[in-house]
């Protein structure tokens, strides 16, 4: 028998239309999202950037046109999808741990009442020691400062089963080292095959990675971070003017490499 191929894409939109109640969130767009690589959703406020997650998720529905991830329907991926919020809040008074957070990524396998098994302790280990957030593990959510906590929703995240990670900003807002923490696992995602999209408003982290999603309440342009953050497309999707400072695409792109705060190209 023939090997089964493999898709080259994760995501494939056609056409789509997102309303959010009755207005257009994301009007008429098509964009594909590449398998085992990190894309960037980058655009204005209100440009569409979360209403993407939030429809690859399977948690708002499409208008119109259709939208595949990981070859089916999104509510039909879920299980093989982590999404970490940019804020999740935590009712005041709630005595959740750090652990007991973290293992709420394994709830998709495990479900809510069974006993977590060697493998699910085992997964959420690895993944608080990836955030290095072990240290913190008896603490409550409600002690911890934002970068803290935000650690821990990726933690929550990647110690899912999963082989496509959305992340709505992971960055914004955090100390220095928790940026830089949430960063390496940004880049350490794909060698192990998982696919990363994340939103954000940072064009060098957008320039940082290997696709681009351009929205300005539809996608304007999508591809490589050199064909798609253009100084015309830019332009379109902020407003004329708006970038009147930048003569030409070489000063986007410039010839020696930026570092980013773990030494990747990058953010």
């Amino acid at each position: 028998m023939p090997e089964a191929v493999i898709a080259t894409e994760v995501v494939i939109a056609s056409d789509v239309v997102i309303f959010r109640g009755s207005r257009i969130a994301l009007d008429t767009s098509s964009f594909q999202i590449p398998r085992g690589k990190i894309t960037a959703i980058i655009g204005p406020n209100g440009s569409g950037k979360s209403t993407i997650l939030h429809a690859i998720a399977g948690l708002i529905p499409i208008g119109s046109g259709t939208i595949r991830v990981l070859g089916v329907e999104p509510e039909k991926s879920q299980k093989s999808v982590s999404y970490v919020l940019q804020y999740a809040s935590v009712p005041a008074g709630t005595p959740l741990t750090v652990t007991e957070a973290v293992q709420m990524g394994r709830y998709s396998t495990l479900g809510a009442f069974r006993r977590p098994t060697r493998t699910d302790r085992e997964k959420v280990a690895a993944a608080m020691a990836h955030l290095e957030i072990t240290d913190l593990a008896k603490r409550h959510l409600t002690e911890l400062s934002g970068g803290q906590r935000q650690r821990v929703y990726v933690a929550q995240g990647i110690a899912q089963d999963h082989s496509l990670l959305l992340l709505d900003e992971p960055l914004t807002g955090l100390d220095l080292n928790s940026a830089k923490t949430i960063d390496k696992i940004i880049h350490d995602e794909p060698t192990r095959g998982c696919s990363v999209v994340l939103t954000t408003h940072d064009l060098e982290e957008a320039k940082a990675a290997d696709y681009v999603i351009l929205t300005a309440g539809r996608v304007v342009a999508c591809g490589t971070p050199q064909q798609v953050l253009t100084l015309e497309n830019l332009t379109n999707a902020y407003g004329l003017g708006a970038l009147h400072d930048r003569d030409d695409t070489a000063t986007l792109f410039p010839t020696e490499h930026h570092h980013g705060p773990n030494g990747h190209d990058g953010p």
